[in-house]
């Protein structure tokens, strides 16, 4: 069995190739459960700490399972706040294939899924992204959405602007104009794509600052009392998701609105599922501002697992490579 560390998994993942691949998956047959998903109490911090694990299989071909947990203080700490492991296994025969890193995983399978939608519901046209946050995912949500956008000018806002700065840095390798930016009310009518990726339990984008035409890409809100958007985004936007069955359940943005009667269930025009088998096609026009909310799913885990895997083998096969065990 292989254990691949986060570099591997990095070097695998191109973003053109996971789209492409992930839009295959989701109009594929492949076998998701609903995710387990505990919150385990934990006085040492605010927040409690969250025990995710995501099965996913296709029959007769490959099983995998992912196992993570998230703290949402672990920035403070000098830690990631996702951590963890992912198991692919071959059905046919139970056989253990690899173990990988769940967080390097998560990161890039995430991002590919937001361009994936982005392609199906932003403008051709879009030139410009504001990113609002600054963690794990930030640098790898632009990287994707230029990877199916014509990105010319990137604004991205955080809490500590060097932060911000930083992952300039970090996306430099595009030749894209980055900036760190002091708010998020002014630049956010400069963007035609909006991602957000925080863990904010307060909205940070309000409705009144969209503009016609955006696309906003929804990231974070992993947790029923988190949001990262008003009601107002909800009620002037179209509305899509990456799958029914967890938006609708486990993200703030979502819940809440729903339960309080601000959206309907019917106003959620389609998913990725839908999205991808062709069941659904959308048809924007100029005025049109579309919000894409991601919760995660286990078929964008194992389509990037076995992706993953294949490079490691090749790689192995062609050259002998390291790949350093991990820690648990």
């Amino acid at each position: 069995m292989l254990t691949i560390n986060a570099e591997i998994v990095n070097h695998a993942l191109s973003f053109p190739k996971l789209v492409n691949e992930l839009e295959q998956a989701f109009a594929s047959d492949v076998t998701v459960p609903p995710r387990l998903h505990f919150d385990m109490a934990n006085p040492n911090a605010a927040r409690e700490t969250t025990l995710l694990i995501m099965p996913a299989w296709q029959a007769g071909e490959v099983a995998g399972v992912k196992i993570v947990t998230v703290a949402p203080e672990n920035g403070d700490k000098g830690l990631p706040s996702i951590q963890g492991s992912y198991l692919l296994m071959d059905v046919d025969t139970g056989a253990m294939i690899a173990m990988m890193d769940a967080p390097a995983l998560t990161a890039r399978r995430t991002a590919a899924a937001s361009a994936l939608a982005s392609r199906f519901l932003s403008r051709q046209d879009s030139e410009t992204l504001l990113m609002i946050g600054t963690g794990t995912l930030s640098s790898k949500l632009i990287e994707a959405h230029a990877s199916v956008r014509s990105l010319k000018t990137i604004y991205v806002w955080g809490r500590n602007k060097a932060k911000a700065e930083a992952i300039c840095q970090q996306v430099a390798h595009l030749n894209i104009d980055c900036h760190a930016v002091d708010d998020i009310k002014g630049y956010i009518s400069k963007a035609d794509i909006i991602s957000c990726a925080t863990l904010s339990k307060e909205p940070l984008v309000l409705g009144k600052w969209l503009v016609p035409g955006q696309h906003v890409d929804m990231v974070g809100s992993y947790r029923p009392d988190m949001r990262e958007m008003d009601d107002e985004c909800l009620t002037k936007s179209r509305l899509f998701v990456d799958n029914f069955e967890s938006a609708l359940r486990e993200t703030g943005d979502m819940t809440i609105p729903l339960q309080q009667g601000v959206i309907s269930q019917e106003q959620i025009e389609a998913d990725l599922f839908s999205l991808c088998k062709k069941e659904f096609v959308v048809r924007r026009n100029e005025q049109d501002i579309t919000i894409f909310k991601s919760v995660g799913h286990a078929l964008e885990d194992l389509t990037a697992a076995k992706l993953v895997a294949d490079f490691a083998n090749a790689k192995s096969a062609a050259e002998p490579i390291t790949i350093e065990p991990m820690i648990f």
